[in-house]
């Protein structure tokens, strides 16, 4: 097995393998986050970004995940694409983004995802979703088609600056190829674990 000593260059090269494969939302990966105390929540979140610091979401940041990496900011990401047997893992610290690309990154969504940011409080109790609809129709007047939508306050990205990748390729009898990388310096170790 041939893999770059570089992770985010591993990483690009199966991306670009998931996206040609044509798989549904080659993008999407499950977040890890956990409270102080460790208790853990996973939740599927979309990559949107990558660059040689980390890997970017974006969010609320009022959320349950946006409490908890203020709180404890490391997480753990999860990209499965079943159909190529492979799997990406990554730990790290979180860290926000600059206020600059989160607003640059919001002009480029729907309208209506802009419009539901200003509008869901996410992961408040509300008591249905005729208050969620009646807060979309206030927003659809206060901001008619055409008009700016300028990016909340509570809302933008963040940036998971990655300790360990590991890669995994799925192999028969469950003898999965594993290698791991992890931060030795200014560079990588790569290691290869058993299945």
């Amino acid at each position: 097995m041939s893999l770059d000593p570089n992770p985010f260059v591993q990483f690009r090269r199966w991306f670009a393998d998931a996206v040609e494969a044509k798989i549904k939302d080659p993008n999407a990966m499950t977040l890890a986050t956990a409270t102080p105390d460790g208790a853990p929540a996973a939740r599927v979140v979309l990559l949107k970004e990558i660059d040689d610091r980390g890997l970017v979401f974006f969010t609320n940041y009022e959320s349950r995940k946006g409490v908890e990496l203020a709180a404890n900011p490391r997480a753990a990401l999860c990209f499965f694409w079943a159909p190529l047997e492979r799997q990406v893992r990554v730990e790290g610290r979180v860290e926000k983004v600059t206020r600059e690309e989160s607003e640059a990154y919001f002009r480029t969504r729907p309208r209506g995802s802009r419009l539901g940011a200003w509008a869901s409080r996410q992961s408040a109790v509300i008591p249905g979703r005729e208050p969620l609809e009646a807060r979309v129709a206030e927003l659809e007047r206060q901001y008619p088609e055409g008009t700016e939508i300028p990016c909340p306050p509570w809302w933008g990205g963040y940036r998971v600056l990655p300790d360990a990748f590991e890669f995994w390729i799925g192999q028969p009898n469950r003898l999965h190829d594993r290698f791991r990388y992890t931060r030795s310096g200014s560079g990588w170790t790569v290691t290869r674990l058993s299945p």
